[in-house]
């Protein structure tokens, strides 16, 4: 089953960057601005921001056969819809869609693993859970710039839409279901202001990339995002006390969780970060095509995924510690490379710098993803898995907003004073890697605190709440 809902995941969550090479094949072929054609991908994580806290309540209702089929279903009907868009609009909407059936995977993928797999063998099993989870956005611009060679940018989505079809069909046929559903209601206020709360903050978020008055409106929605938020947390510390929260934020009581999504999201702000200034670099200031580029960053990925397997084996035997804060390490060390792109670094220092980066995450998150949810008891890893959802979106898109705007203010203020655009872009986008190194560091300070194992205190317990039935 975990095998199953791996695969399917995979292919789910490599949609979320598979578009970022096909951007100037959008614009011709559509006649829409760059600005414009970057919401293919924006669209897709501020939807995944707004659906994924819900799937906590959803995946509790409904057996594990209907949330497969139904998150699969509605992936596949974005997915044919997005292939014969006749226009942008069409596109953005198919693109909604696929988000929303990814939303449910990952938290599905998450909560299954946690009841079925013993904990003496998570980390060897969380090691393939990396693959799917952080490999899949790592490759998607390498694979689009290998299917972008052979055709439009509708290749990207037929190529998909057979795959993920035989992907539905075998794990409907093969799929368990795990428990009982538990029939809850929902608080429809917790639902709507978690949606402009969340989805708000990556709106906003992704604006603080753009220049103009943009900005402006981006800093306006960030800052009503983050009140929303405010009223969403209030709220469920209300409903924990006197009925069903939608998200559970009792997950933040238990140490370890808390620390392993601090990690996790300065860890996918990096890795998103990195994945929007190499292919500027590369094929802006370098002027290689879409498939060098892809191909350039497919040994890094490549890497994090044979690479998954083997740290989760080396965590069930040596804990975190000896994988966690070398990881950590490798991350600083990585970006403060990139701090040093010219317009002559050899190409193979470009390479090693990102599979270095991408073996450090490798080695960073299939660690910290299961001790983090392992510390958590039961009947909160669907709530725990939903949360980590969210901010790993939230996470990726304030770190392409943040590297983006801090390119663009320095490249900008260079050419006003007289700097010329080339120098200028390329001392842009070196600041923009050295702000993401110096936040990375705090991810060595947070792994130096983790436990090189669920400690007793954190071991799920199993009170009555425990004990209720988990639909998934």
């Amino acid at each position: 089953m975990v095998r199953l809902l791996v695969l399917a995941t995979f292919v789910v969550i490599l949609n979320e960057t598979i578009l970022v090479n096909a951007i100037p094949r959008l614009m011709d072929s559509l006649h829409i601005t760059e600005q414009s054609a970057q919401w293919v991908s924006t669209a897709f994580m501020l939807t995944m921001a707004a659906v994924i806290p819900v799937t906590g309540w959803f995946l509790q209702r409904v057996t594990t056969r209907q949330a497969y089929a139904i998150a699969m279903g509605v992936f596949l009907a974005g997915t044919a819809l997005s292939a014969v868009a006749p226009s942008f609009e069409v596109l953005l909407m198919g693109r909604i869609v696929q988000a929303a059936g990814t939303a449910v995977m990952m938290p599905l993928l998450m909560t299954t693993l946690m009841i079925v797999v013993p904990e003496h063998d998570r980390g060897r099993v969380m090691g393939n859970v990396t693959l799917a989870i952080s490999v899949a956005p790592a490759l998607g611009p390498a694979v689009s710039g290998l299917v972008l060679q052979l055709g439009s940018w509708r290749m990207l989505f037929v190529v998909v839409l057979p795959i993920a079809a035989l992907v539905t069909l075998f794990g409907l046929r093969k799929m368990d279901n795990i428990g009982e559903p538990q029939v809850s209601s929902i608080d429809w206020l917790s639902v709507s202001v978690a949606a402009f709360g969340f989805g708000g903050l990556v709106y906003g978020l992704s604006l603080l990339g753009e220049s103009g008055d943009r900005v402006g409106l981006g800093i306006g929605i960030v800052v009503a995002g983050v009140a929303s938020i405010a009223v969403f947390v209030v709220r469920q510390l209300k409903l924990q006390r006197t009925g069903v929260p939608l998200m559970d934020l009792r997950t933040l009581k238990h140490r370890t969780y808390g620390l392993s999504l601090a990690l996790i999201s300065v860890g996918f702000l990096a890795m998103l970060g990195s994945m929007i200034l190499l292919p500027l670099y590369l094929q802006n200031m370098r002027g290689l095509s879409p498939l060098e580029t892809g191909l350039l960053v497919m040994p890094g990925g490549l890497a994090m995924g044979v690479l998954g397997p083997t740290v989760g084996k080396l965590f069930d035997r040596f804990g975190s510690r000896p994988l966690v804060l070398p990881g950590s390490i490798g991350m600083v060390l990585s970006l403060g490379g990139f701090t040093q792109v010219s317009m002559t670094m050899p190409y193979w220092q470009v390479l090693g710098l990102h599979t270095l980066l991408m073996v450090s995450l490798a080695a960073t998150f299939t660690p910290v993803f299961t001790l983090g949810m392992g510390a958590l008891p039961p009947h909160l890893y669907s709530h725990g898995s939903s949360m980590l959802g969210t901010l790993q979106q939230v996470a990726a898109a304030f770190g392409t907003a943040l590297v983006v705007t801090v390119m663009s203010a320095r490249s900008g203020q260079l050419v006003a004073d007289g700097v010329a655009p080339a120098p200028a872009a390329l001392s842009g986008m070196q600041l923009a890697f050295g702000v993401a190194a110096g936040l990375t560091v705090v991810t060595i300070l947070v792994a130096a605190k983790l436990p090189g194992r669920i400690a007793a205190t954190e071991a799920p317990e199993h009170d009555s709440a425990a004990e209720q039935p988990i639909g998934s």
